[in-house]
């Protein structure tokens, strides 16, 4: 029988934005504004912004779907979407990732 650690599977989600060359900042800003509405939503296990190479990858680990969607639904990534909509350069790239547990399981997934 699994343990309730186990039997949980948390959904994650990559975004990476791409913003304009002229628009970093404003991207930075704008995401930056949003991060801790996000991470006040029900669920919101973590939600972590990363900068390299003029992208930002947004990595995020949900409780379930069902949260997810909700994120999905909610003002703060409403706004966020408002905010970048004349500045990226590319479309936004979002992708829910299945973990795939290797090696230790304290460093094997998210």
């Amino acid at each position: 029988m699994l343990s309730p650690q186990e039997a949980r599977v948390s959904v994650v989600v990559v975004a990476t934005i791409t913003p304009r060359p002229d628009a970093v900042d404003a991207v930075r800003e704008a995401v930056l504004a949003a991060v801790p509405q996000v991470h006040a939503e029900p669920g919101c296990e973590l939600y972590a912004l990363h900068e390299g190479d003029g992208v930002f990858v947004m990595v995020e680990r949900w409780e379930s779907p069902e949260a997810l969607r909700a994120h999905g639904k909610a003002e703060a990534l409403r706004t966020l979407g408002a905010a970048l909509a004349d500045k990226l350069a590319a479309p936004l790239d979002v992708r829910r990732l299945t973990a795939v547990p290797a090696g230790e399981p304290g460093k094997g997934a998210l």
